[in-house]
């Protein structure tokens, strides 16, 4: 497998007034094509900023992040711009849904913003919705579905521009245990088909559904197991 992601000696430093806060320290991690990654630790040990450079939405203070062997820090904001719409998909915990658009709809955003026609967005929109079990929910607003069901549509957009990595910030966070053992099967589903998926997660269970586990504390990595 390729090396997809590699941070080298990563920090992440924000300005609080008079104060410098340093929420990733040195942070060094390669991520291979094809890994199914679970990223655990306490609230404030910096999963959402990792994950955050990752998906290219932050740059590091310091040290160096590659993505499929491009240096993040010499890239335009339109590069990365073109980077997240294209080669990142992100799952959030709340769904980020549109209230006023279809789930067929959502699902065709990023589309819109790559300049694909209408009709050739519709064609490529069905059937990620078919796929997540959505066939006769995809012109119902997502006020007209559970949590559950939003989530998948979530997913849906997040895949319909094939990208080669998918990042889920606590993606059954807000949801039952039996959705959100679903919204897992689907996940695992798209690993199983050669997508890097990367998981921030409080959960054990979710994680054991993962390949790899790596544990953030203050901002460092305290342990990177892979699960045989």
């Amino acid at each position: 497998m390729n090396v997809m992601i590699e941070l080298s000696n990563v920090t992440k430093t924000y300005r609080m007034g008079e104060v410098d806060i340093t929420v990733l320290s040195n942070v060094s991690l390669s991520v291979r094509s094809g890994e199914l990654i679970a990223i655990m630790g306490p609230s404030g040990s910096g999963k959402s900023t990792l994950m955050n450079i990752i998906g290219c939405l932050d740059r590091p203070t310091n040290g160096t992040y590659r993505f499929e062997d491009r240096e993040i820090k010499a890239m335009t904001d339109d590069e990365l711009a073109s980077i997240r719409n294209v080669k990142i998909g992100f799952v959030f915990q709340t769904f980020n849904l549109l209230p006023r658009f279809s789930a067929l709809k959502n699902v065709e955003v990023p589309l819109v913003y790559s300049g694909v026609p209408a009709r050739l967005r519709k064609e490529r929109a069905i059937p990620l919705l078919q796929q997540v079990g959505l066939s006769d929910r995809m012109y119902h607003r997502p006020t007209e579905l559970s949590g559950g069901q939003q989530q998948r549509v979530s997913i849906a957009r997040a895949l319909v521009n094939h990208p080669p990595l998918l990042l889920a910030d606590e993606p059954t966070g807000n949801l039952d245990s039996r959705s959100g053992s679903e919204i897992l099967n689907i996940l695992t589903g798209l690993n199983e088909q050669g997508v890097t998926i990367m998981i921030v997660t409080h959960d054990k269970d979710v994680a054991a559904r993962c390949k790899r586990i790596i544990n953030l504390k203050d901002g460092q990595i305290i342990n990177d197991q892979v699960i045989t």
